[in-house]
């Protein structure tokens, strides 16, 4: 169905910011597509000495404003087409937040869950061996995402620098502190969403009493409960893979982390009325906040949110027609390219930290990030009610007009 998959939506909307800013053919041509797609396989050998291959993939989607920049997940639902939305939104999304990076994303097939530390380790190092001739710290600079994390990314920086025969920990992101991370990364996609939600807060006088659903309880969907909280929001919901669970008077969420922590999922927790993760999204609060997979609010179901305000964690949450449905509804969305940004930011800070070789303070990196996330805010804001658009029209004429201007001077 047009309009409903991932990279079909993607595709829409930056089209929409094509025609409003009037680009010719050739230059839509080149956004269109991505600049370079890499398939490899490779091989692992696993505990039992058993050899087995799997799939990958690197996308380039753009590098008009600088080197690719964007996450690598291992997941089972991996898939080319998925990888080239993620590359494209990246593109996106540091042109918008003023970053001097191109657009990227990586991805291996494959359920990590059902592997041991050491057979994560193996398929990540033989991963980045067959990806290596493709990234770079002035080329393509991985990252975490889905179901990878700083440990993963460490494995990636000691291979790539092997390869390399130099010491090159600018390779990627989100590493460890005690090898050359940065402070401040753990909660930069949290924090930078609450950013937006308390400026959203402010101009629309949100207060104690106003409702919060989060779909996804993991590292972002928590540290944003946990801010919520800790400010007096109620969060009335939480998610995850396996369910939801909601109560009107709110959640305690360091009782639900530690309940699923020691239970496996947030449905074990008492004391709360479980629900299935299609019902929470449909439930009468004032925040929806989607911190899970893409492809969550669809046509099937937009016509039932009840939310008046939703704030994109996730990469894609909402397809384009579902988005279309929403505007007409009057609920107000702000956009991933927007909210979900603090990570990439936190991450370009790291990069610099390490060519610098520098470790900044917690506080400059937090102040730093409010600046970002603040400054863009309020030009976006100021363009949404000056030319009467949405917060994604307006957020993607601004990202791809940043692309286009460079773009003149790289063909």
């Amino acid at each position: 169905m047009s309009g409903e998959g991932f990279l079909e939506s993607t595709k829409a909307f930056q089209r929409e910011a094509f025609d409003r800013l009037d680009l010719p053919e050739g230059c839509r041509s080149i956004l269109r597509e991505p600049k370079r797609v890499i398939e490899v396989s490779f091989p692992v050998r696993m505990d039992d000495n058993e050899v087995r291959m799997f799939k990958g993939y690197r996308v380039l989607h753009n590098d008009s404003l600088g080197p690719g920049k964007g996450g690598i997940r291992y997941h089972p639902d991996v898939s080319l087409e998925e990888v080239k939305a993620l590359a494209a939104l990246m593109t996106w999304k540091n042109s918008l937040m003023g970053l001097p990076y191109g657009g990227a994303k990586g991805g291996v097939v494959v359920h990590p869950k059902y592997m041991s530390e050491s057979e994560i380790e193996a398929l990540t190092r033989s991963f980045t061996r067959a990806i290596a001739p493709f990234i770079g710290p002035n080329t393509d600079i991985p990252a975490p995402d889905v179901y990878t994390n700083a440990k993963i990314m460490a494995w990636i920086a000691d291979e790539y620098s092997r390869t390399a025969g130099s010491f090159r920990p600018d390779v990627v992101t989100g590493k460890p502190l005690n090898f050359f991370g940065s402070v401040g990364r753990d909660i930069a996609t949290a924090y930078g969403a609450y950013i937006i939600f308390k400026q959203l807060a402010k101009k629309h006088g949100f207060n104690k009493s106003t409702t919060i659903a989060i779909q996804g309880f993991g590292n972002a969907g928590y540290n944003f409960a946990k801010f919520a909280q800790q400010d007096g929001f109620k969060v009335v919901a939480v998610s995850d893979s396996r369910g939801a669970i909601y109560k009107k008077e709110g959640l305690n969420i360091e009782e639900i982390k530690k309940c699923k922590e020691e239970e496996g999922s947030v449905l074990e927790c008492r004391g709360v009325k479980a629900m299935s993760n299609e019902e929470m999204l449909e439930l009468d609060v004032d925040v929806l906040v989607p911190a899970a997979l893409e492809g969550q609010i669809t046509t099937k179901n937009a016509n039932n949110i009840k939310a008046k305000y939703i704030l994109e964690i996730a990469n894609g949450p909402i397809s384009y027609r579902a988005d279309k449905i929403l505007t007409e509804k009057n609920i107000i969305v702000l956009p991933d390219i927007i909210t979900n940004s603090g990570g990439v930011i936190v991450s370009y800070f790291e990069w610099l930290q390490n060519r610098m070789m520098e470790q900044w303070s917690k506080d400059k990196v937090i102040k730093k990030l409010e600046e970002y996330m603040i400054r863009v805010f309020k030009e976006i804001d100021k363009k949404v009610e000056k030319d009467n658009m949405t917060y994604r029209q307006a957020a993607y004429y601004k990202a791809v007009k940043r692309v286009v201007d460079a773009l003149k001077y790289r063909i």
